[in-house]
This record gives C-alpha cells, sequence and structure tokens, in this order.
C-alpha cells in the first residue's frame, strides 16, 4: 500500500547520485490541473522557486485534455479530485489512450485520497507519482528531479513515439541501452511495449523473456502471458495470470487478462467471479464494470450485473471509455424485472447522448426485448416483424452482440427462419471463438432448439474454415490470381470474421511481394484492415500487416491510417 501511495509507475529507481544531480527547469513545460485557484497558485509559485518559466493551469479535466492535445508538457501536476467533469483519474486515462503523453513526460497525481480504491484506480494508468496533500515544495523538487531522472532515459525516444513510428522508437531503445545500462530493463520494457505497438508480438515476447532470465517482474510475466493469449494459448496465459495474481494480489491488470482468458475458454463462472474480486479493489474501471455487468447478465447474475452497470454509469459520465453498453444492459434488467418504464428512459438517455454513434437499431431490439420480457408482447410482436422485414431486404448484418440479441426477440415472437440465419451467420465470423459459440447455444437453447442448434454450429464452423482453408491452399500452392479472388469472395460472405480478413489482406500483400507494387490491391487491403481495426481495435496484427503493405505504397498506407 505503502508503494502505491508513493510511486504508481513500476520503472526502477536511479541512482542516489543520479536524483541528486541539479536539473535546469527554465526550458520545461509544465501544465497544473487543479480546481481552487488557490491551490493552483501555489504549485505555480513552488515551481517558479525551482526555475521553471513556462506554466500552464487548467480548471477543469476537459479544459486539460484540450490543452495536453494542443502542447507536448515536461511535466503535469494534476489533482486527483476535480469539481466538474473529469477526475484526475479520466485525466490520466484519456491522455494514455490518445497518446498525448511522450515517454519522457511526467505526469504526477496530487491528492487527499488514501484509499486503495483511488490510489489503485489511478495507478492501473501508471502516473509517475502519486502525492498525498500536504506537499511541501522540498518535497516537490525531490520528487520531480528523481522522476526527471528517470525519464531522461526515453528522450531520444519521443519522437519516434509522437510520429507513430513504433519499430523506430524500439531501436532506439537498443541504441540507448549500449550507452545506458544502468537503466536496461527499463529501456527493454519500453523496447517490448513498442513492438508490442508495432505488431511485433513475436519479437516482444522475446524482449520479456529476455527481461524474465534476470528478474521475476510481475509485469513480463504479464507481458508474455498477454501474447500468448492473443497467439491462442488461452490456457496457457490463463495459468500464467492466475500466478502472478497468487504472488501479487494488487496486480489489476492480470484480472482482466485472467478473465479475458477465461471468456476464451468458455468459462463464463469463473471469468465473473475474477472481474468482481477486480472490482472491489479497483471499482472505478468504466471497461471493467461494463464486462462484469455483461457477464454476470449472461449468467443470470441480475443484482451483480445491475450494480456493476449502474456503477459503470455513474463512473463513465466523463470517461473516455463511456459506451451505451450498460444502458442497454441496465435497460434489459429491468425488463426482466418488470420495470419497462426505467429502461424506456434508459433507452431514451442512450439516443440523446450517443446520437453519433448509430444506437437507433440496438435500442430498437432491446426495446422489443424490454416489451416482451415485461409481458407486452404485441408491441414486441410488431418490432420483430420490422426486424424480420429489415433482414429479408437488407444483406448487411450488425455485429456479434447485437445479432445474438436479435435472434432472441425474433425467437421469442415467433420467427423461426431469421434467427437461424443470424445465427449462423454469427457463427460463420467468429468460428474459432469459444465464448461466441456458448453464447449462439444458448440462444438455441432458450428457442427450444438445443440439439439443432449443435448441429448448425458444428456445421457453420466448418463452412467457414473450409471457406478459408480453400484460399490459404491457393496461396501456399503459387494460384496467387486465384487466391486473391477466392478470399475477395468470402470477405463478401464473411464481412466479420477476422481470420478471413487478415488472411485475405496477407494473401495480397505476398501478391505484391511477388508481383510488384499495385495501386489497386494496395488500396484493397488497406481498406480490409481498416474494416478490421474497426472490428477489432488495437489487434496487434493490424499494425504488423500496415507496415508490411506501407512499403509498397507509404504515402497510400499512411493516408489511410491517418482517415481511419
Amino acid at each position: 500500500m505503502n508503494e502505491l501511495l508513493t510511486r504508481a509507475s513500476a520503472n526502477a529507481s536511479a541512482s542516489a547520485a543520479t536524483d541528486n544531480q541539479l536539473v535546469s527547469w527554465d526550458d520545461k513545460h509544465c501544465l497544473i490541473i487543479d480546481d481552487i485557484a488557490g491551490i493552483r497558485r501555489l504549485l505555480r509559485e513552488s515551481l517558479r522557486n525551482l526555475g521553471v518559466k513556462h506554466v500552464d493551469q487548467a480548471s477543469t479535466g476537459s479544459e486539460a485534455i484540450a490543452m495536453i492535445a494542443r502542447q507536448r508538457y515536461d511535466i503535469v501536476l494534476c489533482d486527483y479530485n476535480l469539481d466538474e467533469g473529469k477526475n484526475g483519474q479520466q485525466v490520466l486515462e484519456e491522455a494514455r489512450s490518445r497518446n498525448y503523453l511522450l515517454p519522457s513526460s511526467m505526469f504526477i497525481i496530487i491528492s487527499a485520497e488514501k484509499t486503495i480504491q483511488s490510489v489503485m484506480g489511478a495507478a492501473e494508468h501508471q502516473p509517475d507519482a502519486y502525492l498525498i496533500k500536504p506537499i511541501t515544495e522540498g518535497t516537490l523538487l525531490t520528487r520531480l528531479n528523481r522522476i526527471w531522472h528517470q525519464k531522461q532515459v526515453f528522450r531520444q525516444i519521443d519522437q519516434a513515439f509522437a510520429n507513430k513510428d513504433y519499430h523506430g522508437a524500439a531501436a532506439l531503445c537498443d541504441q540507448q541501452i549500449l550507452v545506458d545500462r544502468v537503466h536496461e530493463t527499463e529501456l527493454l520494457r519500453m523496447k517490448a511495449q513498442m513492438l508490442v505497438k508495432n505488431g511485433e508480438n513475436e519479437q516482444a515476447r522475446e524482449v520479456y523473456e529476455r527481461i524474465l532470465q534476470g528478474h521475476d517482474y510481475d509485469w513480463a510475466k504479464v507481458g508474455v502471458a498477454k501474447i500468448r493469449l492473443q497467439q491462442g494459448e488461452h490456457e496457457a496465459a490463463r495459468q500464467i495470470f492466475q500466478d502472478v495474481l497468487t504472488e501479487n494480489r494488487y496486480f489489476i491488470d492480470a484480472y482482466d487478462q485472467l478473465a479475458l482468458a477465461y471468456q476464451q475458454l468458455g468459462q463464463a463462472d469463473e471469468a465473473c467471479n475474477v472481474l468482481e474480486r477486480a472490482s472491489k479493489l479497483s471499482p472505478n474501471s468504466v471497461t471493467r464494470q461494463k464486462s462484469l455487468g455483461e457477464v454476470a447478465l449472461k449468467l443470470g447474475k441480475m443484482e451483480l450485473a445491475e450494480k456493476a452497470f449502474r456503477k459503470c454509469i455513474s463512473v463513465g459520465e466523463h470517461s473516455v471509455n463511456r459506451t451505451p453498453d450498460p444502458y442497454f444492459g441496465l435497460a434489459r434488467l429491468c425488463g426482466l424485472r418488470n420495470e419497462p418504464k426505467e429502461a424506456m428512459l434508459l433507452l431514451a438517455t442512450v439516443q440523446k447522448d450517443f446520437a453519433a454513434e448509430s444506437t437507433d437499431l440496438r435500442a430498437t431490439i432491446t426495446k422489443g426485448l424490454v416489451c416482451y420480457e415485461s409481458g407486452d408482447h404485441r408491441a414486441a410482436r410488431v418490432i420483430g416483424d420490422e426486424l424480420e422485414t429489415m433482414l429479408a431486404s437488407n444483406q448487411e448484418r450488425p455485429d456479434t452482440p447485437t445479432c445474438l440479441e436479435m435472434a432472441s426477440l425474433l425467437f421469442a415472437v415467433g420467427v423461426r427462419d431469421a434467427p437461424v440465419e443470424l445465427l449462423c451467420y454469427v457463427i460463420k465470423n467468429n468460428d474459432d471463438d469459444k465464448a461466441v459459440f456458448a453464447d449462439v447455444q444458448k440462444v438455441f437453447d432458450k428457442a427450444s432448439m438445443a440439439d439443432e442448434g449443435s448441429v448448425l454450429i458444428m456445421a457453420s464452423r466448418k463452412e467457414a474454415a473450409d471457406m478459408m482453408n480453400q484460399g490459404v491452399l491457393l496461396w501456399k500452392t503459387g494460384k496467387l490470381d486465384e487466391a486473391v479472388a477466392w478470399m475477395r469472395a468470402a470477405r463478401e460472405t464473411l464481412p466479420h470474421n477476422l481470420r478471413v480478413l487478415f488472411n485475405s489482406a496477407q494473401i495480397i500483400i505476398s501478391y505484391l511481394q511477388q508481383r510488384g507494387a499495385d495501386s489497386a490491391l494496395v488500396a484493397e487491403a488497406t481498406e480490409v484492415l481498416l474494416h478490421v481495426e474497426k472490428l477489432s481495435p488495437g489487434h496487434p496484427r493490424f499494425a504488423e500487416l500496415m507496415t508490411q503493405l506501407a512499403r509498397f505504397a507509404p504515402e497510400m498506407a499512411g493516408a489511410g491510417a491517418r482517415e481511419e
């Protein structure tokens, strides 16, 4: 607990001799974020006494984010409890997620909050320090000096990071290690992070494993396990996450990853238990509360789901991770409890607050489910008829969660063929996802089609696998033209199948490698990969293939990435 209070980041301490070296602060840019003008004034004077000449101030989290987006600050001092809007944790969360902070930037949270929930919530986003009020000028100077020296090891990497040249940033880490062996571990950790950002997972795994040869760091173990999880080694990854938590029950990221491993293994009960434990330790994570609510709802744990969804809505009001999902989940719960009025208010909030996110279809489906579950079967049937007509006239299908909810509603109001087609579509587009198989089987079970559903799931999986394997076979046997054409057709049939999409892009890249640049194919592959990024943001293979594609037409691939 003391370690969390005094230091939230995992960087190793620099030597005492280095910490005591004087720092010239006159050219540094600093931002003070506090809702109390007197506190801002005191901190500004303290910084000026240290020699800092460039000091900006913000009184709200939103104002601070706008300033951090415009200016690369060397130092950010942020109060935890801001009066309105985003709190300090949410400012740091958004700054990290949007890559507004350079590797050498210092972000320090200042607070009177000592509760483990507040400290751990902030620590999840890795501030460089968490200082407890009141703070003396001497304490501030000592901490700034220490952190500054620790962070300077990354100064040469800043520009490559700002340019999103993550491969170049990783190479600069190697160069820095040659002249700075004292900070080798921190540089290797940064190198691994940059390689993951660039989609070079195998190389990142090698770096983490190199670190583990000399030191038994939990963060390096988790780094290896995350990569193994992404590579489909679900059980091996699960075991590593579990081992880390056995040794360190406060490693919050390991809880989230362990829950994800359980979900991918089709073990929803275990995932729910893990998320519930993590949420008790650090309750202010929007994404964790959303995940807990969703898995609890699937398991029929209504009280737990309601608590998680309400907490998610409460803490997410000003978060960059705010989504309509907890509103839909809570509306479903209200329907199950025969409380349709609150459900309709929640749906109205969604359509008002998330108008730009195309939520109309899901809102309609949720309304139909609420009507059915609260006993208004006639209204549910009207909505079901509208959805059936829409499916017949439009070949485009929504995302997997929306398809599952739509199928559930259509079965409930007596429709058969349309929901069967939807569920087969879901399986074909998620043909290696055990969690999705389980969700689809539950919908069939509820519709009294358990045995028939099992057969349909197996047949749909085989159809998708056969389609993809034929394209790969054509590629492997050197029939590149046929392979490209085959995968193009496969994408039309399975537009959300990540394996089909990735293999299609890989085959086009192989064609370009062997036959030379072709602007039309580069554009096609770019379009495929940008579609993947919408379906699965941050997938490591996206960055890897985008990098390969840029070698043939950097200006075209780069433009596509910027547009996205």
